[in-house]
């Protein structure tokens, strides 16, 4: 796959997390579109999964693809709220 072509179709499975997050969270940042595995380009898979990250600033609640790449997060919150976005997320049928 060209670069051009994985970074659109990676924009599209991104920006669905994204609509996703900001639903729940109320803000939702876009990340990452495209991935590099072995030197090749490839766009973020279309699978969801959801976690709490603990950053120096605070906690983020991310959605990720099956690698582990982030599509999609919330802004930096304290835990209990990122908790509570991820629980909702979680309700969420992806």
């Amino acid at each position: 796959m060209q670069y051009f072509q994985a970074v659109q179709q990676g924009k599209q499975r991104a920006s669905k997390s994204q609509m996703k997050m900001f639903e729940v969270a109320g803000f939702a940042m876009l990340t990452l579109t495209t991935k590099k595995i072995d030197g090749k380009f490839f766009p973020v898979g279309e699978e969801e999964f959801t976690a709490v990250i603990d950053s120096e600033d605070g906690h983020v609640a991310v959605i990720v693809d099956k690698d582990g790449f982030t599509k999609a997060q919330s802004k930096v919150v304290k835990k209990e709220e990122a908790i509570s976005i991820l629980k909702n997320l979680e309700i969420q049928e992806f």
